[in-house]
């Protein structure tokens, strides 16, 4: 496991492909849910309070475990918080399909836990057991270790590229693409960009 920054880092570089898809308004959102549901897999350290024989790094870092989790939150967010977000000014659209918000959270919790289980594979072995991260299909650990668990360069370092990163992707004005799944798809990219640079006069 890489320390705090350092799964930040991840989290955001994994969370990156959002400025094609979102938006700037929708992206800063959805890598913030990224950001938080990084830590979802180290939901065994709590857990296992309650239950001694779950262990850290046992079966929430693994792939199965994030997929399933991320579905049921997405499923979850789409039955319970699609007419709220219809019904927010922040969000400048009446007509956020169902389907549109089970994607944006089921691909936040997706693209989070995997950054989550991606970043104790480069480290893990340093200061706690290595994963097993395709169990059940394959149940022999994974080992990467490639980053030792608090070296400065490593997550500091990661953490300076991923927010030049989306620093240059803010900037760049080719985004989002058209897809079923762009919240207030009834307005063209071309039009949000040349929205914004009115606001901006």
């Amino acid at each position: 496991m890489v320390d705090v920054s350092g799964h930040i880092a991840i989290a955001l570089l994994f969370a990156s492909p959002a400025w094609f898809v979102w938006g700037r308004r929708g992206s800063l959102t959805f890598v913030g849910f990224c950001l938080v549901t990084a830590m979802l897999p180290d939901v065994d350290l709590f857990s296992s309070q309650v239950v001694p024989a779950m262990q850290h790094h046992g079966v929430t870092h693994t792939v199965f475990f994030v997929s399933v989790a991320s579905v049921g939150g997405g499923a979850g967010a789409a039955r319970y918080f699609t007419d709220v977000l219809n019904e927010h000014a922040w969000v400048h659209s009446d007509s956020i399909a169902r389907e549109t918000v089970f994607a944006f959270a089921t691909g936040g919790f997706l693209l989070g836990g995997l950054s989550h289980v991606f970043a104790d594979l480069l480290s893990a072995p340093d200061t706690a057991a290595p994963l097993t991260p395709l169990w059940p299909l394959y149940r022999e650990t994974i080992v990467i270790d490639v980053i030792y668990y608090d070296s400065p360069i490593w997550n500091f370092g990661l953490l300076a590229v991923a927010i030049a990163l989306h620093v240059a992707l803010d900037r760049w004005e080719r985004y989002p693409v058209e897809s079923a799944y762009r919240i207030g798809g009834d307005v063209s990219p071309s039009s949000i960009l040349q929205g914004e640079s009115d606001e901006k006069r």
